[in-house]
């Protein structure tokens, strides 16, 4: 998956309305080409299975649309990663989200992404990245 800088506040803005339609609060979304991260709060009647499907697939035929935008877009990885928060942390998160470019910087996703599993107990497998 490739997201180039230039066409990803488009498909921000999209995804935001595909969440909002599902009645669930946007905070944040960014991200850097390989991968990007959505602050939530989800609805208590919405699966979050289903809200991520239904990102994926519609978010994979606007892009197919606007093909020309996204070269190099290969389609959405298999997995996704989801983990709750405390709504004191909400600000904290909403920055990190922002500043994905600075901080991609200093620490691959990969590494963050096998740190983050490990917190919640999760036993690390490679594949979760695919």
């Amino acid at each position: 998956m490739t997201i180039p800088q230039l066409a990803s506040a488009d498909l921000y803005a999209y995804i935001a309305g595909i969440i909002r339609k599902k009645n669930c609060i946007v905070y944040a979304i960014n991200g850097i080409e390989n991968h990007i991260h959505i602050l939530i709060h989800l609805r208590p009647d919405v699966k979050l299975s289903d809200l991520i499907r239904d990102i994926k697939l519609s978010t994979g035929q606007w892009i197919k649309i606007h093909q020309a935008r996204f070269p190099m877009f290969e389609g959405w990885g298999k997995e996704y990663g989801a983990f709750t928060y405390a709504m004191r942390s909400r600000e904290m998160l909403e920055k990190y989200i922002a500043n994905q470019r600075e901080h991609h910087q200093r620490q691959s996703f990969e590494a963050e992404y096998k740190h983050l599993v490990e917190i919640a107990g999760i036993d690390w497998n490679d594949n979760r990245l695919t």
